[in-house]
């Protein structure tokens, strides 16, 4: 998966350590993209530089903390209630991303 990233003069793309973004044609497509893109890529498994690591921390700690609910769909329910929670809290889900050191500019 890529991420598009705003800057002022180009767009960032960070992208995921998979054998599909590493293909001949992705990296010649890249190459033709460098008036505008810049590619960083991640490694292979970097949850302190993913901001959704902290969304499932939390949802883990909070929502999902000790649930056993006796149908999927129970624990499926419970777990949108705390995306909307987080949803309704904009400076929990920024500090997600402040956490990895990344930030929306």
């Amino acid at each position: 998966m890529f991420c598009l990233v705003g800057a002022p003069d180009a767009e960032t793309a960070v992208r995921m350590h998979r054998e599909a973004h590493r293909s001949r044609a992705m990296m010649a497509w890249l190459r033709t993209q460098r008036s505008w893109l810049v590619v960083e890529r991640l490694p292979a498994y970097a949850p302190n530089l993913n901001p959704v690591e902290g969304l499932w921390s939390t949802l883990k700690a909070v929502e999902l903390a000790n649930l056993t609910g006796p149908t999927l769909g129970e624990v499926i329910a419970q777990a949108h209630r705390g995306i909307q929670r987080i949803r309704t809290t904009p400076h929990l889900a920024y500090s997600f991303l402040r956490h990895t050191g990344l930030s929306v500019s």
